[in-house]
């Protein structure tokens, strides 16, 4: 490729034959005319030559780059699985060493932010967090190390994890060596180390699900946008980690992040890894998703307990202040049973659940720690609550379930809810309700009294929907486009009048609150908000950028038609008089 660089300046004469000899035959003029020139070109070529340079380097140390690069990656052979993704397990130094220190068998993820979550491995006996006064480090190659903060017990598996910073020194590494976990700071590599590359957050099998009758993989990477969705056949499920002796099943499902594998013909009594399998195409080689899942066929996913008939579930982070006047509004017009999927909130949101545990509300909270993982957390969800829920409702916490046909009641009941639901005996298997966007309704913070009471003035038009799904009505795919479930072919999807029953959606809040939508998006099909790509999704916010900056007059958006229906009906049903106004039950 050739370059050209050229100087346009108005101010600047142009050199030709008829200007130098209107200078007299000044040699001198000529000269500084000539030099002026290439002056010039000589700045802009440094300039390009900068330019470049700069966005080469941001684009090479940028985690997005990597993140973005999984998904387009080949991934190893087969053949070489074990030595690419496999910790270390045959080494002998994970056992306890004359210093004090040992090394913890575990599994690694680079997640965002040059983060790395360190799973310990079921196969550690010596369970190691949290004990008091030890320090878990993270080794790398070349004596770097990071400290290992203990983050979290999965649910499900019982498996402690931790979090690493990843050393800069191997930010720019394709691919990255995985840490190795040990129990003091003390503990001495062996010089046969082998460092497996680490997977990636977008690329991985992050989850398996024991059920009956099969095995769901929850996997991210291979079907890589929405609805390009790669045949069953395509895949393999593999049991176990030693190429000669692993077992190998079919895949009877692939829709979206969520694989469905046939249960091994032999008995497994304890955990052994999982792993996807592409199979061989053409000149193609047989290759493997890497994998941090274990399947253990005695895992159960809840404690028996009596089944509920209604059931709700969400995702959430950080919104600790919204939960209180959620739970309170749904139990009481019907909601037997709260599911929270907590996609890793470090705010109040485990004190106010204990809070409304004592208060005798059925909530469970469930940690979901991986990013962008919506669907595949609400197909967890219909797994997890098929044995406790007969319906399930996908609603958000700033989402509320409401009838006008209820503005007449002076108290809610419990079977208002079941009111907008089918017989037993109908085949209708979900139901859908239309949305009402709200606006930020004048308002500049979190309202007091909650958000039915603050926010009353929303869009006219209708925006999308939400859903409750009869659990045993979801196909064996277990596909969701979160607003609503694909059903098993003999059952029937209603969608509801709006003056039967509609959901509140306070969408647009006070710009201090709406803002905290920039941090993350949890949907796997959704671009996050800082990211300059799809400008007119309706999953953006009409008129907003890619940046958290307060657009003008925003408290004033959004209002075309004021509604006061269920701020008022809440007010009946909820609030009670104090001296300077009322208080809603949920207040604290």
């Amino acid at each position: 490729m050739t370059l050209s660089f050229k100087t346009c300046s108005s101010s600047s004469p142009r050199l030709t034959p008829k200007s130098i000899a209107g200078a007299g035959d000044d040699a001198s003029q000529f000269f500084h005319h000539k030099t002026s020139y290439r002056a010039h070109t000589t700045t802009l070529f440094f300039i390009l030559v900068s330019l470049s340079l700069f966005g080469f380097i941001s684009l090479y140390y940028s985690p997005n780059t990597i993140y973005r690069a999984a998904f387009f990656a080949t991934t190893r052979p087969a053949k070489s699985r074990f030595v690419s993704y496999v910790i270390n397990t045959q080494d002998s130094n994970h056992h306890q060493l004359s210093n004090g220190s040992r090394r913890i068998r575990a599994e690694a993820v680079l997640w965002p932010g040059w983060e790395i979550l360190v799973i310990v491995s079921p196969e550690e006996k010596a369970k190691p967090p949290p004990f008091p006064g030890e320090n878990y480090i993270c080794f790398y190659p070349n004596g770097e190390k990071s400290t290992a903060r203990f983050a979290a017990i999965l649910p499900f598996s019982n498996r402690a994890s931790f979090r690493c910073s990843l050393p800069g020194i191997y930010r720019h590494h394709h691919p990255i060596p995985t840490p190795i976990l040990a129990s003091s700071k003390r503990f001495q590599l062996s010089p046969e180390t082998r460092w497996p590359d680490l997977p990636l957050w977008n690329f991985v099998v992050f989850e398996a699900i024991s059920t009956e009758t099969d095995v769901v993989l929850l996997v991210k990477g291979p079907n890589r946008g929405l609805g390009s969705n790669k045949p069953p056949e395509s895949f393999r499920c593999v049991f176990g980690e030693e190429s000669d002796t692993a077992i190998r099943t079919a895949v009877t499902s692939s829709v979206q992040e969520v694989f469905r594998c046939s249960l091994p013909n032999i008995t497994i009594d304890t955990p052994v890894k999982i792993y996807l399998e592409a199979v061989a195409t053409g000149k193609e080689e047989t290759k493997t998703v890497p994998s941090v899942a274990y399947y253990s066929p005695k895992r159960t996913l809840v404690e028996p307990r009596e089944k509920s008939l209604l059931c709700a579930t969400t995702m959430v982070y950080n919104v600790a202040k919204y939960l209180r006047e959620w739970v309170m509004y749904h139990a009481a017009i019907g909601i037997q049973r709260f599911i929270i999927y907590d996609n890793g909130s470090d705010d109040e949101l485990n004190d106010v659940v204990k809070g409304l545990n004592s208060e005798k509300y059925d909530v469970i909270k469930v940690l979901w720690i991986w990013p962008k993982t919506q669907e595949a957390g609400f197909s967890h969800a219909a797994v997890y609550g098929n044995d406790t829920c007969t319906w399930m409702m996908y609603l958000d916490v700033d989402e509320f379930l409401f009838s006008p046909a209820w503005d007449k009641q002076s108290q809610p009941s419990d079977q208002m809810i079941r009111s907008l639901l089918p017989s037993d005996q109908s085949m209708i298997g979900q139901v859908s309700f239309k949305s009402h966007e709200f606006g930020p309704s004048n308002q500049t913070k979190h309202p007091r009294g909650g958000v039915t009471q603050g926010y009353t003035c929303r869009r006219e038009e209708d925006q999308r929907h939400k859903s409750i799904v009869r659990l045993s009505a979801v196909e064996h795919s277990l596909y969701t486009a979160i607003h609503h479930f694909g059903l098993k072919r003999e059952y029937e999807w209603r969608v509801a009048d709006t003056e039967e029953g509609v959901v509140n959606h306070y969408k647009y809040q006070a710009w201090q609150e709406f803002k905290a939508k920039f941090k993350r998006r949890v949907s796997a099909y959704v671009v996050d908000w800082t990211r300059v790509s799809n400008p007119k999704s309706r999953d953006r916010t009409p008129g907003l950028g890619f940046r958290p900056v307060e657009p003008e007059g925003w408290a004033h958006k959004f209002c075309e038609v004021e509604d006061l229906r269920l701020k008022i009906l809440t007010r009946k049903w909820f609030g009670y008089p104090v001296k300077n106004g009322y208080r809603m039950a949920w207040q604290r």
